[in-house]
Order: C-alpha cells, then structure tokens, then sequence
C-alpha cells in the first residue's frame, strides 16, 4: 500500500489549490497542511476521513482518537471535536481526504451486504485501512485528472467505498445511518434540536421525549453515540460558537451572554479548561495567528 499512498499523495498536493482545502470531487474534500497546528475545535459532520499522510488527534468527549494512514476515521453523528495535526512538515504535508457520508446512497446498499451481530451505537471509530478500501479512493482521486469521467465514475467509486466500510469493522456504525429505527438514529434527533437550540436551556426529559427513549435510556445512549453526556455536549457547541464570534469581536461578556450563559465567570473558567487560556487572551493569540471564522469551523 506504501507506493499507492505516495502517487495519492502526489496526486493530492498538484490539486489542493492556494488554500489547502477544497471540494476536490461531488461530497469528497481535500485537506493538505504543511505544519503541525494548535488544537482547534469544529463539528464533523458524518464523514469518513482517510488520511494519505501525517497524522492528527482528535479529542471527542473524554475519548482521544489518531489517525494516520494506517487507519481511517468515521462518524455517524454530528460532533463537537477539538482536533490537532501532530505529524506534518513542508515536505511530507498532512494530506486528508473526506467523504461525506450520504443516507440514501447507504440505504441503498445495507440489504445488500450481510449484517455483522456487533450491536453497536457507538457514533464514530478508527480501523485499519486495507488494500480492498485503499484501491477505490486511490481511483477515485485519480478522475482528478480526467474530469471528464467524473459524473459516470466519481458515484460508482463512492458506491464501492460505501460498501468495502459496510463490510468492515465499522460497518454497524455506518449501518445506524441509514435505520430510522436505530438507537443511533434516536439520538440524532436529539442532536439536532441541541444543535439549533444550544443557547437555550437543556432538560433531559424533553431531550428523551424528542428520542422516544425514557430518561435513563437516553442519556446512556447519547453517551455512547457521542462519549459525552448531553449536557458536555451542549456546553462544547456552546463554547465553540462563542470562540468564533470572539475572533471578530473581543468582548467576552457579549459573547457568553450570546451562546445562552447566565455568568460571564463561569463562562470564562469553561472556556479556559477547554481551550487552555482565558477568553480574551486566546481570541488575541488566534487573530495574531491568522485564524479566520472559517478556520475555527473546518471540518477535515
């Protein structure tokens, strides 16, 4: 696999563009970084992220989570993450693609592939890549240089990538997706109302109803998907988005109040514990580095 990594690689870099993240192919991004990175948070979207070189961790929930070439990351969930690239240099950049996962495409193909016992709901994972997935994305980026095939090809290379991860380890989590009636898809309602509701107050009970799963049920489950409870999860989104006004604008009791906090104190001791320093120091430091409002949200 080691020489096939190297052409991708190869391939990679001419198409990244000035940026070093672009949408490279329909529902497949590219990200290229030539150095290491402070930590920054976001929230991934369902994805399935292959990294061709270097290396990054990422942080979600209490759980940390590395992935390098030698194995790919997946999430069947929307997730508040603080991640870092750990391995990269001008000469052997990080270099990650990504692919968005999309429900019907799995649907269409779960009756096909035989189900795994596995009983899983947890929301993401990391596995070893193999030669049977590798192959695929390796001819995918390789219609980069013949973007005339791209409509015919591009869906039957996503297609095969699809079904090489519902045959892997991974293939339960990836399953979750396209069942309205499983646990995991239980717990994305719930999600999704906190996602649009982060600034207002949170009550488990309501949570659980929005679900269909009794209080206690819920809150294990949400734990599991995400490896945060509903309320740290509530908190990180919270956090984040007041990270990202405050690098247009510095005023720190704005901010607090504005992501649905009642004290400006508490606020500050949050967000130095997760980001490593007190509010307004760390929007300095990020304006000083360059950071954008959509350097603070990327994804890959």
């Amino acid at each position: 696999m080691q020489q096939q990594l190297i052409g991708m690689c190869s391939l990679a870099e001419r198409h990244a563009g000035a940026t070093g993240l672009a949408e490279i192919l329909p529902g497949v991004s590219l990200f290229v970084s030539r150095s290491v990175t402070c930590r920054t948070s976001s929230v991934y979207q369902p994805m399935f992220c292959l990294v061709l070189q270097g290396a990054k961790h990422v942080m979600i929930g209490d759980r940390l989570v590395r992935y390098d070439p030698a194995s790919y990351f997946i999430a069947s969930v929307e997730l508040p993450v603080s991640g870092q690239i750990v391995e990269a240099t001008d000469e052997r950049p990080y270099i990650c693609l990504s692919l968005t996962l999309d429900r019907d495409a799995i649907a269409a193909l779960v009756t096909d592939v035989p189900v795994r016992p596995d009983g899983q709901t947890a929301g993401f994972g990391v596995s070893p890549v193999t030669p049977q997935l590798l192959d695929p994305w390796a001819r995918l980026l390789a219609l980069l240089e013949t973007p005339e095939d791209v409509p015919v090809l591009a869906p039957m290379l996503q297609r095969e990538i699809l079904y090489r991860l519902l045959q892997g380890p991974q293939g339960g989590v990836l399953r979750q997706i396209a069942r309205d009636d499983s646990r995991l898809s239980q717990v994305r309602q719930a999600v999704q109302w906190i996602r649009t509701h982060f600034d207002e107050p949170l009550r488990i009970e309501a949570l659980a109803e929005i679900a269909g799963m009794s209080p206690a049920s819920f809150h294990r489950h949400f734990k599991a998907a995400t490896a945060m409870s509903p309320l740290q999860y509530q908190k990180m989104l919270r956090l984040q988005e007041a990270r990202r006004l405050m690098i247009v604008n510095a005023d720190t009791t704005r901010a607090a109040y504005t992501v649905g906090y009642e004290s400006a104190s508490q606020f500050s001791r949050e967000y130095a514990r997760m980001f490593g320093a007190p509010p307004s120091r760390d929007a300095v430091r990020l304006r000083g580095e360059g950071f954008g409002v959509e350097d603070i949200g990327s994804v890959a």
